[in-house]
């Protein structure tokens, strides 16, 4: 979620907001009266039309997006209406389906966007969204949404997952240094649990998404201990999911995710973290019951209000360390925005969420991260957005997408997530990759 890709547990629908949004600007509203028009006026004018959205966040989340094309919305006259569901990974497709599909949808996951670029479902991506794209993304980001050598949608938000939070203040009380390498790693894992602190605390619990903080663990240690090679091959199915080397990495992860000396911290024992929300995951490292947190960038906005982010503040985050220290690949994920309707109004939404000048402003609202070329990783809310856009736009970074998300939507969001709950409940890791080898798709 991927930032927020899997936030949601509930529908929300501001209808205040999603009314003045569609205020004409002959009737201003005293929201926008001071709104500047002239930089929405390559966007046209559509008076009187309403484009509707459906994604995974609500909450604050939904607040921002809504806040951030407010002026948009309202200097060209679109009512853009709003909604967000938790359940939006089973529900999109039954909305599709009994034809209720939304204008314009946030996909978390490539491969399901794929599902339904494939299906006819979506429509391909106008000229202006495809110019915006090659003008704003590298090639690597296009093709994760790009079926069949069609381009159908935009990244809309990106984040770094290879992120561990922990507490400055912690780390420093005990004389504890910043791991380079992964068994640096363990010994401040181990030298933590000595002091009767569990060091590491998790959540997989996400409503239907329930599982995908796990496979977030073994993709990143999978791409650390074996390289992009492999994990480029195991991604695609050109080695089987249940390799010997997965099923290594997979290990790997259980030595500290089902040791109950090493974790649940602040919550329990190790299989606690099943009914534990990933949202309030983190939480212990606030009061010293955990030291550390793996969790992806967009954890920045999930702390709990006024908590202080940064290298002498009450969190910050290093990246998860491989075998030699020099060597940090990045394991990344992000939204996606498509369209199952062709009309202007549509386009010219599409289109202002695929400009810089959307991500600029949604950054200045709040934590956000963007992989546009446009961004300026001054406007970044936090220290860990700023490093994660300077991770992001650096070429030298080795960036490897989110593997559950681009595998078929019936592993990806499916038999995976399903097998990494069974695995925290105790199968084990053959039982769990055998399992979800079996169920890949023959075609």
């Amino acid at each position: 979620m991927r930032f927020g890709a899997r936030h949601a547990l509930a529908v929300i629908a501001l209808a205040a907001l999603a009314t003045a949004c569609g205020v004409p600007q002959d009737g201003a509203s005293p929201s926008h009266a001071t709104a500047d028009c002239g930089q929405y006026a390559r966007y046209g004018k559509h008076s009187g039309t309403k484009v509707t959205v459906y994604a995974e966040n609500r909450d604050r989340e939904a607040d921002l997006f809504e806040e951030t094309w407010a002026d948009f919305a309202h200097c060209t006259g679109i009512d853009v209406q709003y909604e967000g569901d938790g359940e939006f990974e089973a529900q999109i497709q039954l909305r599709v389906d009994g034809g209720n599909a939304p204008d314009v949808a946030f996909f978390p996951q490539p491969g399901l966007l794929e599902r339904f670029a494939r299906a006819g479902e979506l429509k391909p991506a106008s000229p202006g969204v495809a110019a915006l794209a090659k003008q704003g993304w590298s090639a690597d980001w296009n093709s994760y949404a790009t079926v069949n050598g069609t381009l159908y949608g935009t990244p809309l938000v990106a984040n770094v997952k290879s992120f561990v939070w922990y507490s400055p203040k912690f780390f420093r009380d005990r004389g504890l240094s910043v791991p380079r390498t992964w068994s640096e790693l363990m010994a401040v894992t181990e030298k933590v649990a000595a002091s009767g602190v569990k060091p590491w605390c998790a959540g997989i619990e996400s409503a239907e998404a329930t599982g995908w903080p796990v496979t977030d663990w073994i993709e990143d240690v999978l791409l650390r201990r074996q390289g992009a090679d492999v994990y480029d091959q195991w991604v695609a199915h050109k080695i089987p999911f249940n390799d010997p080397r997965v099923i290594e990495a997979m290990d790997t992860v259980g030595s500290i995710l089902k040791n109950d000396r090493y974790a649940n911290g602040g919550f329990g024992p190790a299989r606690s973290m099943a009914s534990v929300s990933f949202q309030e995951a983190g939480t212990p490292v606030l009061n010293g019951d955990c030291a550390m947190h793996r969790q992806a960038s967009f954890y920045a906005g999930l702390w709990p209000k006024g908590t202080r982010i940064g290298p002498d503040q009450d969190v910050y985050a290093f990246l998860l360390p491989g075998d030699d220290a020099a060597d940090h690949p990045v394991l990344g994920g992000g939204v996606f925005t498509a369209a199952f309707a062709d009309r202007p109004e549509v386009r010219a939404f599409q289109e202002y969420l695929a400009s810089a000048d959307f991500a600029n402003a949604r950054m200045k609202k709040g934590p956000f991260v963007s992989a546009n070329r446009g961004v300026d990783p001054a406007n970044a809310a936090t220290p860990v957005d700023r490093l994660s856009i300077q991770l992001l736009q650096d070429p030298r970074t080795e960036l490897r997408f989110d593997g559950s998300d681009l595998m078929p939507a019936s592993v990806g969001a499916g038999t995976f997530w399903k097998g990494a709950v069974d695995w925290i409940g105790g199968a084990s890791s053959r039982q769990v990759a055998d399992s979800i080898e079996r169920s890949w798709p023959s075609h």
